[in-house]
């Protein structure tokens, strides 16, 4: 029990926190999405990083993620939980407590990094390539969620901090796009940009 509260209390010291001022709700425009990337987020679970167990479950995380040695298992934890961190920064800016948010949120996206850099390092193979695709979607899917839903919803002096964390998904995808090419394998279109 005291190694537990000591490894929480540690966790909890290293945890960056952030302080930003509140969001002006009469200044967010309610635009219509002009983009729907096809990929669907998995169920982050009800345990959000503003619940007291938190900790346990971002630990459990980083063991089951430091226990898994093949690449391909651990691109595959790793998008899982990239997903689940999307949904749950999403949440955390919902509720109007951005400070969360936006740690959830670069978790989210070094996750995102992660999977596509242990895809990479994979073996060339046909599950290799098919998760170089869904992780290319994924990517997409992370600047769609960040543009549309997230930086709708931060202030003002966070947005700088947002927009850089969302640079992660573009690299993402420009990886993914060049070795899906490498290959021979057309990726998704990248409906946010003119390549």
């Amino acid at each position: 029990m005291a190694i537990a509260i000591f490894t929480v209390s540690i966790i909890r010291g290293v945890m960056p926190n952030y302080a930003f001022s509140p969001q002006v709700l009469s200044d967010t425009v309610d635009t219509p999405s002009t983009i729907n990337i096809a990929y669907d987020l998995i169920y982050p679970g009800k345990i959000l990083p503003d619940h007291p167990l938190w900790y346990v479950k971002a630990i459990r995380d980083k063991i089951v993620h430091s226990l898994t040695f093949n690449h391909m298992s651990r691109a595959k934890l790793a998008l899982k939980c990239a997903d689940k961190r999307l949904q749950m920064a999403q949440e955390m800016f919902k509720k109007g407590k951005p400070d969360l948010g936006v740690a959830t949120l670069e978790r989210a996206e070094q996750y995102l990094a992660e999977s596509v850099d242990h895809a990479k390092e994979a073996e060339s193979s046909e599950e290799s390539k098919e998760f170089l695709r869904t992780a290319s979607l994924a990517a997409l899917k992370h600047r769609e969620i960040i543009e549309e839903n997230i930086l709708p919803l931060s202030p003002e002096d966070l947005k700088p901090m947002i927009v850089k964390t969302e640079d992660l998904s573009k690299i993402s995808y420009t990886k993914t796009r060049d070795t899906l090419h490498s290959y021979g394998i057309t990726s998704p279109t990248n409906p946010f940009e003119l390549d």
